[in-house]
């Protein structure tokens, strides 16, 4: 599939498929989140807000949201003023809201990610602002609407030469399930640096130990493009492959606004043995 990067203004995109329909959320308002939609990916529908923030806990720093779907319901996980916090709708549409407005963890957190295993235990994946940011993960219970906060586990933190050209950051965390191994996915490097990328480690269980790949990153900036990451993946129509769904600088020489793009992405044999590897096809970009 061609994409005509770049799509839109935002960052932090959440791409969710449900129904032949495709949901696009991100970081895009000061006061809450607009949602847009498609059929194909390449012609997109500003629906609005899907949350507002006078529905739920938060005034400002609406960052980051990612939606799942469980029971029928639709769980938004998001970030105000740099805390965690879930709302839930009926529609994929919104409204997303609260019926009783609380953070998940009155320590400091961002970047939450819902996935949900075969078992059907959800497992929340999110960043500490600690040493940095860093990776954690923990279960929530079967609402959705807590986490188990004294069990988190820690995963992984930027050590690696690719991660640490500005600042000591992993972030926006993201898990894919194959052949039985989970991959975890993140981005590196401060958001605003056009050495923003992303990488991805594997493991055995959801909660680690996980090992980085060696061919990290396996998205990173190109000569058209910088800072491309926090990213998020939904199978294609076809279900053949994956669409990544991602963020770049609005130039290359201009931070923001920043501005969402779209590519393939793919599972693929590993000539030197071993898992398979992850692979995204971009980033890509219009002339």
């Amino acid at each position: 599939m061609k994409f005509h990067n770049p799509y839109m203004e935002g960052a932090d995109p959440f791409l969710l498929l449900h129904d032949d329909t495709y949901y696009l959320y991100a970081t895009n308002a000061q006061d809450g989140f607009r949602v847009f939609v498609s059929r194909n990916l390449n012609d997109w529908e500003d629906c609005g807000y899907c949350l507002r923030k006078d529905d739920v806990i938060g005034n400002s720093g609406f960052w980051a949201p990612e939606v799942t779907v469980r029971n029928g319901k639709f769980y938004m996980v998001y970030v105000a003023e740099e805390h965690l916090a879930v709302a839930v709708s009926e529609s994929p549409l919104g409204p997303f809201v609260q019926q009783e407005k609380r953070w998940l963890s009155e320590e400091k957190a961002i970047d939450g990610h819902f996935f949900t295993d075969d078992d059907g235990t959800v497992w929340l994946y999110y960043v500490r602002l600690r040493n940095g940011n860093e990776i954690y993960v923990t279960k929530m219970n079967d609402a959705l609407s807590a986490m188990d906060e004294a069990n988190e586990t820690f995963l992984l933190r930027a050590e690696e030469e690719w991660e640490c050209k500005d600042c000591r950051v992993a972030e926006g965390p993201f898990v894919l399930k194959h052949k039985g191994k989970y991959y975890l996915s993140y981005s590196a490097n401060h958001t605003r640096s056009p050495h923003y990328a992303v990488g991805y480690a594997v493991a055995d269980s959801p909660c680690g130990p996980f090992e980085k790949c060696k061919r990290n990153p396996i998205l990173c900036m190109s000569e058209r493009v910088n800072g491309v990451g926090h990213h998020s993946f939904a199978p294609s129509l076809d279900g053949k492959s994956l669409i990544c769904a991602y963020h770049c600088h609005y130039s290359k020489t201009k931070f923001r606004p920043r501005l969402v793009c779209f590519d393939e992405a793919r599972f693929a044999k590993n000539p030197d043995g071993g898992v398979d590897l992850l692979v995204i096809d971009g980033p890509t970009a219009e002339a």
